[in-house]
């Protein structure tokens, strides 16, 4: 079994990842970690060129540092998993669900949220675009409470 949890440093996917450690110890699963850094070069903003580059390192590092404490959490359990961080053009959905087929998961454990705060619908976008369009089984973590 191969288990792949996409990370974003949210507490909804801190959430997901030990919900994976806990199934991957249960199965003795192999485990990917991803994180995905959206490419802004070809997004038209109205920022220097200059400021564009900090937009990008900046999220560049934000994934990274995630994936790293996923990995960390990862060890500590005792579950070796391959960790990467993606940098990307698509959409956040489609990149996962690329990894996903690439790497040929039997399943994706992931947060019903990421680092928006809106309210207002009870599963983030990018989680309903894995669900809809997923080849294996997705399995959404809520927070507890």
């Amino acid at each position: 079994m191969k288990i792949l949890v996409p990370v974003d440093g949210s507490r909804y996917s801190t959430e997901a990842l030990k919900v994976a450690l806990d199934c991957a110890k249960l199965k003795g699963a192999a485990m990917d970690i991803i994180s995905i850094a959206p490419d802004a070069s070809n997004i038209d903003l109205e920022v220097s060129a200059s400021q564009r580059e900090r937009i990008m390192q900046r999220m560049e590092q934000q994934a990274d540092s995630a994936v790293q404490e996923a990995g960390k959490m990862a060890t500590s359990a005792g579950v070796k998993a391959g960790c990467k961080v993606i940098t990307s053009n698509t959409s956040i959905a489609d990149a996962i669900l690329a990894f996903s087929e690439e790497a040929k998961s039997d399943l994706i454990v992931m947060g019903s949220r990421g680092l928006s705060q809106s309210s207002r619908f009870k599963m983030g976008s990018v989680a309903s675009q894995v669900v809809k369009y997923s080849d294996c089984s997705v399995h959404i973590v809520k927070l507890p409470g």
